[in-house]
């Protein structure tokens, strides 16, 4: 996994709100999780994680509006049924875990802020149980490289995605999808740094999202001076 001295954390102080900065996973100082059956025989359980978060909160889980299940010891490894309780969650961390897939939303009506940063997820199917919902999506530093399953996200307004696996337009177009996007952070994708290497990125990421108030952490000025007059 990659430390402070990747891309994301050269940003701006803009950026004030990633994944990464705001669940504490930088307070590990780059010394994050690798997911490994030799390392770790058995993940935690969903239930297992609630538990603990309760005995250490003093908070019953099924009450509270946000949730913080990151970087749990082992890491978590399944999405699993136990999520179902949390009805009224609102902001749902599970992030720097060692999660494959976006599984078992399907009880969590409320859910508005979904952080799954620093997990091992290669697809984003699973998210139709909260598609009515969710406004907000964490998923940097996973293995996404399609964007199948992103666009039932109708009220999606933030998207952190930096380095993932996307490397075409095709895939990224897709993103035009999300009618209310906003926000979209997707440093270290390769398409990203193909592009910045070109010198042509952030023109042809608004040409294909022209709604997009913010870009990686830079505001969008005026439709970039509409195309500089």
């Amino acid at each position: 996994t990659e430390g402070p001295s990747s891309k994301l954390w050269q940003l701006p102080s803009t950026l004030e709100h990633t994944a990464e900065l705001t669940t504490g996973i930088a307070q590990r100082s780059g010394d994050f999780w690798v997911c490994s059956n030799t390392i770790m025989s058995k993940g935690t359980s969903i239930k297992d994680a609630l538990v603990k978060w309760a005995a250490k909160t003093g908070e019953d889980a099924k009450e509270c509006k946000e949730v913080k299940l990151y970087m749990q010891i082992p890491p978590i490894e399944k999405m699993d049924a136990a999520l179902s309780t949390l009805a009224v969650c609102e902001v749902l961390s599970l992030s720097s875990n060692c999660i494959e897939k976006i599984t078992n939303l399907n009880g969590l009506k409320s859910l508005r802020v979904l952080s799954l940063g620093r997990n091992l997820i290669k697809n984003l199917t699973g998210l139709e149980a909260v598609a009515d919902t969710l406004q907000e999506l964490w998923i940097s530093y996973n293995n996404v490289e399609k964007l199948k399953g992103i666009t039932v996200l109708a009220k999606l307004k933030v998207l952190y995605m930096s380095n993932n696996n996307v490397k075409d337009w095709g895939e990224f177009s897709k993103l035009a999808e999300l009618r209310q996007l906003e926000n979209l952070l997707f440093v270290g994708n390769p398409l990203e740094e193909k592009h910045s290497a070109e010198g042509d990125w952030r023109d042809q990421a608004l040409r294909r999202l022209p709604k997009l108030k913010k870009l990686d952490g830079f505001p969008v000025v005026g439709q970039e001076e509409d195309e500089e007059q």
